[in-house]
């Protein structure tokens, strides 16, 4: 039995929506019809995934966020847990589901199982809203007699990474702010109040100070040309994101940025908090080490340190130590290495990994902590400083103005 989503009309002509189960589109429109609707169309959800994958659109939502996506997972881990058949706890998952999107998903996924396949395989036809680490450990947890246990764990790391995403927003959502109405401020005072300040100045006459007169050239620019900036900037951003898009570019650029003296260290500490916590759940969820390998290093978001974990790949493969080969990339944090080579040596990998993640994200999470701290008065003083700038460009003439007559 499968699922298929339907959209018909009721008797007062309003179209409704809906996703139902049947062996054939067929008799789906014969229950439609039973029910007073008139079936407009009648689709199997796995074969409308299949379609809207081949367009591949511009802009595309994953189908599930990862609050969402940890909640469906820790329903599914309590309910295989307590001894339901899968296909019984992806029925009762979908129902509880409120968004349509996330009903389709899991029904869909539920009528590959109903349909023979391994429920890791049902997973692989939505790559948006499950990964291959997501695949990889379903299925190993299926082969061990473990799924429960696997999908707790992926609940846990899918919430850890939402919170260390909720860290990041948070941290950079105060600057962002503070730089917009800054901004904003000094764009209003070039653009309304100076020109009304200056034109009186223009009445009375004689030189004014060269401050005025680089706020008066400031503002006319903004005046008769901010648009052309804006549209400028606008192009650049464009221009970048196109250049990119190349991902030898883009690897170049990744390369550029661990070679900075700041940056660096964060996306270094970022992508390898990530690599030991998903090498550690997948080490711990008996997937080969090899494989395990292959999807933590594709996990990870710098193209460089993703292709130093492929080249350690291959000389794992070759008989070398984990340590030595990832020590060998010359890319990794020496404690990090450390870690894992005690961990080899004691058996306790998994652990020993986890610990390394554990290391590396508390670091970054002092760095932000720091630059939080920082950036703030730091973008007061800036504003500050250019607000200061424009009050005495204003006040310059007054104060001229005072003078001459005091004289």
């Amino acid at each position: 039995m499968a699922a298929f989503e339907y959209l018909a009309l009721d008797q007062k002509g309003r179209q409704k929506k809906g996703i139902v189960e049947g062996d054939t589109p067929k008799q789906i429109r014969q229950n439609l019809r039973e029910k007073g609707l008139v079936p407009l169309e009648v689709e199997a959800v796995t074969e409308k995934h299949r379609k809207q994958q081949s367009r591949k659109p511009l802009f595309s939502s994953p189908g599930m966020s990862a609050s969402d996506l940890s909640l469906v997972t820790r329903q599914l881990s309590t309910l295989i847990n307590a001894a339901i058949p899968v296909e019984e706890t992806l029925k009762a998952v979908a129902d509880q589901c409120e968004k349509p999107k996330q009903k389709t998903v899991m029904m869909g996924v539920r009528s590959r199982v109903v349909e023979g396949h391994t429920m890791a395989d049902a997973l692989r036809e939505y790559p948006r809203v499950f990964d291959s680490l997501y695949c990889s450990m379903v299925a190993a947890g299926e082969k061990s007699g473990h799924l429960d246990a696997v999908l707790d764990r992926l609940a846990d790391y899918t919430e850890r990474r939402e919170e260390m995403r909720s860290k990041i927003f948070s941290a950079l959502a105060y600057p962002i702010i503070l730089a917009i109405v800054s901004l904003g401020i000094i764009v209003f005072l070039l653009s309304y109040v100076v020109p009304k300040i200056v034109s009186s100045y223009s009445d009375m006459g004689g030189e004014l100070p060269g401050l005025t007169r680089a706020l008066i050239a400031t503002s006319d620019f903004i005046i008769n040309y901010g648009i052309y900036l804006g549209i400028g900037i606008f192009a650049l951003i464009s221009l970048v994101k196109w250049l990119l898009s190349n991902p030898k570019r883009l690897k170049g650029w990744h390369s550029k940025i661990l070679k900075l003296p700041l940056f660096g260290r964060v996306s270094r500490n970022i992508n390898a908090a990530r690599f030991s916590r998903t090498l550690s759940i997948l080490n711990s969820s008996s997937v080969p080490l090899l494989e395990a390998l292959k999807i933590s290093g594709d996990v990870m978001t710098n193209l460089e340190l993703k292709e130093a974990v492929h080249e350690a790949t291959f000389k794992v493969r070759e008989g070398a130590s984990l340590k030595a080969s990832l020590t060998a990339t010359g890319h990794f944090p020496p404690m990090m290495l450390h870690m894992i080579g005690s961990g080899e040596a004691s058996g306790e990998l998994d652990r020993m990994l986890e610990k390394a993640a554990d290391n590396q994200e508390r670091q970054f999470e002092h760095f932000v902590n720091t630059l939080t701290s920082l950036v703030g008065p730091v973008m007061i003083l800036v504003m500050g400083g250019f607000v200061l700038t424009i009050v005495l460009a204003i006040l310059l003439p007054i104060f001229q103005m005072n003078q001459l007559l005091a004289g």
